[in-house]
């Protein structure tokens, strides 16, 4: 099992592609985490692996059958998706949201279960916001909108997990649980490829790591091997230490360098 890209590209239109050229093999269980700068090409990547936008040319392989080949409804059987953000049109309670995410289990016209809600009920206690359930989606903050989106496509029970920025609108904690989720659903066999603007992202996945600068892959590997000071530095003209934090070894982050900052009387 596994999703592999050989030679993509995609283009809005022939003379400027969005990306180029891109290879990569994500097999069960791991976590790719895809850094680079803004306007980079990470989210739009993203799009085309489950073929929200199809690619200009190349192939997006999911378990070795060409994706452009496969329905929508076989897609969603296997592929999830969180944006990095949602706008929601109506006022559905957020346990009505999370069971949603059983939409490509039915049939059509067919009605969610017991074992539907179950599902629902077990992926929003997984997240901590079983408090939510009965509140309208649209009264919810950005931040809660976006571990709701996570708790419907947990509830689809997906093989592979694709996140576009998840931490975007996360506080600190949130962050660091949503990272946590992420770590367990790996060791469960869930395949996750993420979009991140922070490296330390790389180092507490503990997975792949992709750096995507002006649409081409630059680099690919462990974190150890692709988060480096130099490459940091390369792809997003910042100077930056990184290292073991407070004797942990088993603990790295990734500090910028601040020049010329002074401190303040």
């Amino acid at each position: 099992m596994a999703i592999d890209v050989n030679n993509a590209t995609f283009s809005y239109d022939e003379e400027r592609p969005i990306f180029r050229n891109v290879n990569f093999s994500v097999s069960q269980g791991e976590v790719l985490c895809l850094l680079g700068p803004n306007g980079a090409g990470k989210s739009t990547l993203i799009r085309c692996l489950n073929r929200l936008l199809p690619l200009s040319s190349g192939t997006v392989f999911l378990d070795g059958q060409d994706i452009s080949q496969l329905s929508r409804r076989q897609i969603a059987k296997k592929i999830a998706y969180v944006p990095q953000s949602h706008i929601p049109a109506f006022p559905y309670t957020v346990f009505n949201v999370v069971l949603m995410g059983r939409t490509a289990h039915h049939g059509f016209l067919a009605s969610p279960g017991k074992k539907d809600r179950d599902i629902a009920e077990q992926a929003m206690e997984s997240l901590g916001i079983t408090y939510l359930e009965h509140k309208p989606y649209t009264q919810i903050s950005g931040g809660e909108r976006q571990l709701v989106l996570l708790a419907a496509v947990l509830a689809q029970e997906p093989e592979y997990l694709l996140l576009d920025e998840p931490t975007s609108h996360l506080d600190f904690g949130h962050q660091t649980r949503l990272l946590e989720v992420i770590n367990r659903l790996s060791k469960q066999g869930m395949t996750v490829i993420m979009s991140s603007h922070f490296p330390d992202h790389a180092f507490l996945t503990d997975g792949k790591v992709a750096i995507l600068k002006e649409g081409s892959l630059v680099d690919i590997g462990s974190a150890a091997k692709v988060v480096t000071e130099t490459n940091i530095r390369d792809t997003y003209g910042i100077e930056v230490l990184i290292g073991p934090v407070a004797g942990r070894h088993d603990v790295i982050t990734c500090v910028p360098v601040m020049h010329g900052y002074k401190e303040s009387c």
